[in-house]
């Protein structure tokens, strides 16, 4: 009892600490006086919502926070720009959509005048590289990892796992594509074409919006480097993908001048979660990993999270069976 409340002292006294030091409110880079520049973190896989941290997927950064951060950088009159920080490899599809039109909306704000330039860290691909295309600029160091420009879908197979150990699911929908991602069944050829179209069709979404937002690159020149592979930063800045190599310090230069503010503008920095804000989303993402199996993703990912947990589950099950003596033999060579 004495140690439960010394530990929750503690997470009161470091809460407190952090607010004070201004952690998830926005953080300001003192400098001459006159217009900033907005800094706005994309950090880790990217998911339709809110922010959040889970103990499988790691950090995940929500569209909803990400364009309401955008927002209230074009409502703040002293901002006459953004630099979207990019550390991603991707993640949802419709998460990603949602920040490209914030993006693109943000760069029509004040008629057409507001600036937003695209900063990559160590990787912006998939997902990642689709919040860039619409910027008027994106950046990224020689060695980053970009593009992977595609999607995918993976279906994994567990039938023939559940038949070793003598579990025989037993499966009641309302339709017949209802489980078409259901690991515990093989993936029929009607379920095969419904997501091949919906790969194609992401996909092509994604292509258009590259070809939209790089006035570079036509739609038959992003055909050609949409393949899904990647990309260093160097190549990117050779086939077009992006527009210099620079760092953030670079990215912020350039916003700086294209807004009129010159190199090393003011900057104020956006989405920096405070300590509750991350214990309230991780709990709530969690929940939603645990309720619901992620099947439409990204512009690179598209996967389903009910398969490791019933990987995970079929192995304790598997050894429970093994320690009680109950598993099947083997079958004969050759035979099933």
């Amino acid at each position: 009892m004495a140690i439960a409340a010394v530990l929750l002292l503690f997470m009161v006294g470091l809460f407190m600490l952090l607010a004070l030091m201004g952690v998830g409110g926005v953080m300001e880079e003192l400098a001459p006086s006159g217009g900033k520049i907005a800094v706005v973190q994309i950090d880790g896989m990217i998911v339709a919502g809110q922010s959040g941290f889970s103990m499988l997927g790691g950090a995940a950064t929500g569209s909803d926070d990400v364009v309401r951060e955008i927002e209230r950088a074009v409502a703040d009159r002293d901002v006459k720009g953004i630099v979207l920080r990019i550390n991603s490899p991707g993640g949802s599809a419709a998460g990603s959509q949602e920040i490209y039109n914030a993006v693109r909306e943000a760069r029509r704000a004040r008629g057409g005048t507001f600036v937003v330039v695209a900063s990559m860290a160590d990787v912006a691909a998939s997902g990642g590289y689709y919040v860039c295309a619409g910027a008027d600029a994106i950046f990224a160091d020689e060695a980053t990892v970009t593009g992977s420009i595609g999607a995918i879908a993976m279906h994994e197979d567990m039938s023939g796992l559940f038949e070793k150990i003598g579990i025989k699911p037993e499966v009641i929908k309302s339709g017949e594509l209802k489980d078409m991602f259901n690991p515990l069944t093989p993936m029929t050829d009607e379920a095969r074409k419904v997501v091949e179209a919906l790969v194609a069709e992401v996909h092509d979404q994604f292509v258009q919006a590259v070809a939209d937002g790089r006035e570079n690159l036509d739609r038959e020149a992003v055909e050609a480097l949409a393949d899904g592979r990647i990309y260093t930063g160097q190549q990117a800045a050779e086939n077009g993908l992006i527009d210099e190599i620079g760092g953030l310090r670079e990215a912020l230069d350039r916003a700086g001048e294209l807004a009129g503010l010159g190199p090393r503008p003011r900057t104020k920095e956006y989405g920096e979660p405070s300590l509750l804000r991350w214990l309230l989303s991780s709990s709530s993402i969690s929940r939603r990993q645990a309720a619901q199996p992620r099947v439409v993703a990204t512009g690179g990912l598209l996967y389903n999270d009910l398969a490791a947990r019933l990987v995970g589950q079929a192995a304790g099950a598997a050894a429970s069976l093994q320690a009680a003596g109950m598993t099947r033999p083997e079958s004969p060579a050759g035979e099933m």
